[in-house]
Parts: structure tokens; C-alpha cells; sequence
């Protein structure tokens, strides 16, 4: 009785505590400070970078912080001009080297007994910089014009000036593969640069007309240096088709340059993300078995770098491989793999293959060892912006273990703001498999009332949702929504069967998922089955697009990036292998681009529908949102159109996403019925927001 009691106050007193909390609002998504790339040397102490935004000044910034390596006291920041990042400790531990922009251009600094130094000036500034173990090199790469050479930075910038000035702006192209993402090639390639920091010299170690590493929408990266810093492994795609092709291979070359090796040539789809051993015995790498399908399971594997042999570590493992990481012995490799909402730590052993997780239900971002048996690591939940965290206790006691929270960047935030959680919950879908979807309740929850809802389908398709945090399903349920985010087939972390089922079928499996999970959302208590609506993005966009045509169960509908007409869409996005693979073909000899597309089935379109979409988004052309756009204005469906002038298939975080937040919530108020939009959409893209 007494216990009974005691758990009815505290429940009574965490309810009053979060009802004196304020909704979430637009405003607050840029107060969220983030933590990242923790790094620690080699006498235990341990780096990262911290990044903020600041919507009014439309300014970022991002610094480097030192934690003592007792643990004890508050940390050192090291950089303090908001613009350095990616910290990497020398393999002595004595120079810590990061990332700083510097007159508009990225140079590589180094930091050593309170004084830091500039190490490169290359032109163009520095992308993906690596110091190699020696500390007598570092690896970088440039965008460069094969015929001037990697070497010249100067020479490169010098003809890139002198192109933004010439009265004619045209782009030339012979090839597939003339734009990528958001910019024109012009006939520059992605090479690896290396500096010798005793010579002061820069040298070309992958010139000819070739990606060398391949374009990311992250950021070059996927080359290393050994660990006695004699040559580089790198990835690089030599087909004579990429557009259409995912065959990227490992090569590895000299740091002085000469001839390049390919040591994956057997293997016709993707290898990447190498990673040499400490004891120089093997080469770790992630690779796919299935040529040109960019959603293959992501497997570890390593070479031996005498024999050439190759060796499979995760083929027990049926999900994808992401980030990976050596133990310092070169007798283990812990890795981050993606299952059911989270992203959990694990450990695969080089001699038996036996896998060990380490740490269980987060959602992590980046980890380090600590040298010590435990870990650092950061995360966040769906009710929780992400932290630094540190166990020294992973994998024990069946996985139960003790953590600690070292940064406490949003502490003020979490203490003023009501930053809703979530719940998971299970429907049966398509195909009899088991569909996961997570619920958050909105700001002031009362069980006794009935909410308007809004579901946010993903894009990808190949990802999942998980239970991290993410400003959408905070600044709805901040305006009075039920928000919900399935992961139907197609989703990762599922097994590879689940994800490879949405190949082929994209109105098919994830439509039935999506209304199962509809179903039975609309018969919660509190949900107002009267006013519902969806949202997605890039395949989530294609998805509302679907809906258009197939159901009348929503009010309204929100398209972002979204695909709207399969024939054209194959016609104008540049990497075409993801077509190809998805909709088996081409549209002249692939009945798919007709079944699957949302314009086939015009004669059913009634749902009022938002459309967003970027005019640098040479991914999913933004002629797609035009052509909807154009078909619901003719038909009198009440639509709205924003296009963002200088964004891409992702927009601007500070500039574009707060007229995104506001169109939504808009458009949610007008057919939903929930909280206002705290501005007006027009008057944003007109005058900006008005402090």
C-alpha cells in the first residue's frame, strides 16, 4: 500500500513538472547544441566538438573542447572562433590536429602545448583531412581539373575564378554523371592530395578522370593512411558507366603516388570504408554482394595485406555495418549496426567471428574506446537532444550497464521545454511480418481528449526511423499533434529480406504497412480519426504522392522532394543505378515506372497537398513537384508550392527549414485544426522572419 502510494505521488509530481514546461516551438530547434567525433589519445584524454545555431544571427558554430583524463572538472575549449571541428589526437597523444575554415576555405590546424599552428593552405581548402600515424603527412581531398593537377591548388582556384566571371554561364557535358547532388562537375574530379609537412609540398596521388574517393553527400572520405605511413587505401569507381554503377573498389597507393592497386577488383559491387589494423596485418572494409543496388547489406569483411586473402566477419549478422573502429590489440573490430529503431554497439572477434554486443538500446551517433575496457559515446532519444556519454562497463552482466552523461550542453532547454518521448509499438503488414512505428504524444497530453495526427513516412527508402531525436516530431506535438513514424518494409534494421522487399514493390508492401499502422492508430482513444494527415520526404515524398492516388483517409497531405511522375524522374536524376535497380530497368523496358507511379492514377487526386521542394536538387529533379503541382492547381485541389532557390535534396538548416517548420504547421492548423504557425509563410520568403 505504502509503495502503491509512494508511486502515485512521484508519477503525480513528474505530471505537474512536465504540464510547468512550455510546448516546443520552431525557435526551440535552434537551441539545441549537438556534440560530436569524440576522440581520445593515447594517455586517455579525451577530445570532441560541440556545434550551435543561432536562428536570429543565421550564424553556426562549432568549437573543439579538451575533458581532463580523470574525468573530473569542466572541460577546455581549445578553439573558440565557431569554426573548427573533426578533432584527431597525433598517435603519440602530445598534438591534437582538427578542421578550421579560415578565410572562407578549410585549413588543417594543430594544437600542442596551448599553442596552435596552421599546417595547411591549400587553395581550396582541405575536405576529409587525415595526419598520417608519422605525423610527417596529411591525406586530404580537393575537387581539381585533371589537366592542371591536384598538386596546384592556386592553378584550380585560380580557373574556377575565372569561370564564376566569364559573361557565359554554360556547363558542358559528354558523359552521364555531369552534376551531382547540388553542383555541376565541370569537368573537376575528387582526388586525394597528400602534404608532406617537412617539404611544404603538395602532391597529386590519384590525378586522371576518375573519383578518387567518391562523391558523398557528407563529405569525401574513405581513405587511410598505414600504419607506417607509407601508402594510402582509398575507394575509387573506374567503371565506364558510374552513373549507372555502385562498383566502387579499394586501391591503394603510394603516399609519393605511382601506380595504384586494386585489391576488390573481383567484386562488382560496392567496397568501402577501409581501415588498416593497428599491427599492419589486414585492411577492414565494408562491401555488398549486389551490383548497382545501393541498399545491399553492408557486411565486414578484411584482406590480408600479404595474401590477398579476404575473410567475412558479419555474415551472421543480417543487418548493415556502419560505422566501424579497430581495438587496439588488431584482435576485434567494434562496430555500430542498425536493428529495430536503435543503433547499437557491438564487438566482432578476428579469430571466431562471435559477436558481442556491447552496449544495447541507443540510438549512437559516434563512439571511442576509452583504452580502458569501456567507451565513449554519443546519442539521443526521441525525448532527448543528444549527449556525450562514457561506460566502463560494456557488454557485462547481460548487457546491463553503468553510464554516465558527460555533457549537459541542453540541460536549460530539457528544464524549461516539455521535449516529448516516444513509444514503439507493433502491427502485422504485408507479407504477415511484424511493423514497428513510434508514437509521440503531444504537449499537454490529456487521455480524456482527442488529438488530430499526423504520420511521417521516411525517405531513403533504406533507413529506418528510430528513437532519437528529431525536430519534426518535436515542433508538432509542441503544436498539439499525435505524431507518428512507422518503418515499413524497406526500413533497415529489419533483417536484409525486409529491406530488400520494398525493391520492386514501392506503392505495394509500404502501402499496406503504412495503413495497417493507420488502422490502428485511428482507434486509439485519443486520436481523432476525422483529422489525420501524412508527411514525407524524397521516397516519404513519393509517398504522399502514392496516397494522393490510392486513399481518401487524410485531410491532407505534405510532399517534400518527392517523386511524382517514375518516366521523367528517371530522365533527370543523375545517379541512375537507383532507378535501374528499384524499378528494374529503364521506362522503356520496365512496366514498373507505370504501376508505381503516383501521375498514372490522376482520375482519384482529392487531398489538399503542401509541396516543398529545392531547385538544386539534381537527386529528385524539382520539375517533379512542378508537374504535381501543376496537375492539382488544374484540377482545383486546393495545393500550396514553396521552392527553395538554393537548396538541394537537403535544405539549408538555418536559412530554408524554418519557413519549412512554419509551412507545415500552416498548413496542419488549416485542415487539422491544431496550434497556429507562429509566422506567415509568404512574408517569411518575402521579408524573412520579424524579430
Amino acid at each position: 500500500m505504502k509503495k502503491t502510494l509512494i508511486t502515485a505521488l512521484a508519477l503525480t509530481v513528474g505530471l505537474t513538472a512536465t504540464a510547468q514546461k512550455r510546448a516546443f516551438t520552431i525557435e526551440d530547434v535552434y537551441r539545441v547544441q549537438s556534440v560530436s567525433s569524440p576522440t581520445v589519445a593515447k594517455d586517455g584524454t579525451l577530445a570532441y566538438s560541440t556545434s550551435s545555431s543561432d536562428l536570429k544571427t543565421q550564424k553556426s558554430t562549432s568549437n573543439i573542447w579538451v575533458m581532463n583524463k580523470s574525468g573530473k572538472g569542466q572541460p577546455t575549449a581549445i578553439t573558440t572562433n565557431g569554426k573548427s571541428y573533426e578533432p584527431m589526437w597525433s598517435q603519440d597523444g602530445k598534438s591534437l590536429y582538427f578542421c578550421s575554415s579560415v578565410d572562407g576555405a578549410v585549413q588543417l590546424f594543430k594544437y600542442s602545448d596551448g599553442t596552435t599552428t596552421q599546417i595547411t593552405d591549400y587553395a581550396l581548402g582541405v575536405q576529409g583531412a587525415q595526419v598520417s600515424p608519422n605525423g610527417r603527412y596529411v591525406a586530404f581531398a580537393a575537387e581539381v581539373y585533371p589537366e592542371i593537377g591536384g598538386a596546384d591548388g592556386k592553378a584550380n582556384k585560380a580557373a574556377l575564378d575565372k569561370r564564376a566571371k566569364n559573361p557565359i554561364q554554360a556547363h558542358v557535358a559528354d558523359a552521364l554523371l555531369y552534376r551531382h547532388w547540388t553542383e555541376y562537375s565541370d569537368g573537376r574530379y575528387w582526388h586525394i592530395i597528400v602534404y608532406n609537412t617537412e617539404t611544404k609540398t603538395y602532391k597529386d596521388i590519384t590525378p586522371g578522370r576518375f573519383h578518387s574517393p567518391v562523391f558523398s553527400p557528407s563529405g569525401p572520405s574513405g581513405f587511410v593512411f598505414s600504419p607506417d605511413s607509407k601508402e594510402i587505401c582509398y575507394l575509387s569507381n573506374h567503371d565506364d558507366h558510374p552513373e549507372a554503377s555502385t562498383n566502387c573498389d579499394l586501391w591503394t597507393v603510394s603516399v609519393e603516388g605511382g601506380e595504384a592497386r586494386n585489391l576488390t577488383a573481383e567484386n562488382k559491387a560496392w567496397d568501402g570504408s577501409p581501415q588498416y589494423s593497428p599491427d599492419g596485418q589486414w585492411i577492414a572494409y565494408r562491401f555488398q554482394r549486389t551490383p548497382s543496388y545501393e541498399s545491399d547489406r553492408f557486411v565486414l569483411a578484411l584482406i590480408n595485406r600479404k595474401t590477398g586473402e579476404k575473410r567475412v566477419l558479419t555474415e551472421n549478422y543480417d543487418n548493415w555495418v556502419d560505422e566501424y573502429k579497430w581495438a587496439a590489440d588488431s584482435r576485434s573490430i567494434y562496430f555500430l549496426g542498425e536493428e529495430r529503431g536503435y543503433q547499437p554497439l557491438y564487438q566482432v572477434s578476428i579469430k571466431d567471428r562471435r559477436l558481442n554486443k556491447l552496449v544495447a538500446d541507443r540510438a549512437i551517433g559516434a563512439f571511442e574506446p576509452d583504452g580502458k575496457g569501456g567507451f565513449y559515446y554519443t546519442y539521443s532519444t526521441t525525448g532527448k537532444p543528444v549527449a556525450l556519454y562514457h561506460t566502463a562497463t560494456a557488454g557485462k552482466r547481460g548487457n546491463r550497464f553503468a553510464e554516465k552523461q558527460l555533457t549537459h550542453l541542453n540541460d536549460q532547454l530539457e528544464a524549461e521545454v516539455d521535449i516529448r518521448p516516444s513509444e514503439a509499438h507493433w502491427v502485422i503488414g504485408a507479407d504477415g511480418d511484424s511493423v514497428q512505428y513510434f508514437i509521440v504524444k503531444p504537449h499537454g497530453f490529456d487521455p480524456n481528449k482527442r488529438y488530430p495526427l499526423v504520420i511521417n513516412v521516411h525517405g531513403g527508402p533504406q533507413m529506418q526511423w528510430m528513437d532519437s531525436f528529431r525536430p519534426d516530431w518535436q515542433v508538432f506535438p509542441g503544436a498539439g499533434y499525435v505524431v507518428a513514424y512507422p518503418n515499413p518494409h524497406g526500413s533497415t534494421g529489419y533483417g536484409q529480406k525486409f529491406c530488400r522487399a520494398i525493391s520492386g514493390s514501392w506503392g505495394g508492401r509500404p502501402y499496406e504497412d503504412v495503413m495497417k499502422v493507420t488502422d490502428q492508430l485511428a482507434q486509439l482513444s485519443y486520436v481523432d480519426s476525422t483529422r489525420m494527415g501524412a508527411m514525407g520526404w524524397s521516397y516519404g515524398g513519393y509517398f504522399m504522392n502514392w496516397l494522393q492516388g490510392q486513399t481518401k483517409r487524410f485531410r491532407c497531405l505534405a510532399s517534400m522532394m518527392g517523386l511524382y511522375d517514375l518516366n521523367s524522374m528517371w530522365g533527370t536524376t543523375e545517379e541512375l543505378w537507383f532507378p535501374n535497380f528499384e524499378l528494374e530497368g529503364q521506362p522503356w523496358n520496365s512496366k514498373l515506372y507505370k504501376k508505381w507511379s503516383p501521375s498514372e492514377y490522376v482520375k482519384n487526386f482529392a487531398t489538399p497537398t503542401l509541396i516543398i521542394t529545392g531547385e538544386r536538387d539534381y537527386r529528385v529533379s524539382y520539375t517533379q513537384s512542378l508537374q504535381y503541382f501543376n496537375t492539382l492547381q488544374t484540377l482545383g485541389i486546393p495545393s500550396r508550392l514553396i521552392v527553395f532557390t538554393n537548396d538541394g535534396h537537403w535544405p539549408s538548416g538555418l536559412r530554408s527549414m524554418p519557413l519549412y517548420y512554419n509551412a507545415h504547421l500552416e498548413w496542419f492548423h488549416k485542415y487539422l485544426g491544431g496550434e497556429p504557425a507562429p509566422w506567415n509563410s509568404e512574408k517569411m520568403a518575402d521579408q524573412g522572419i520579424e524579430w
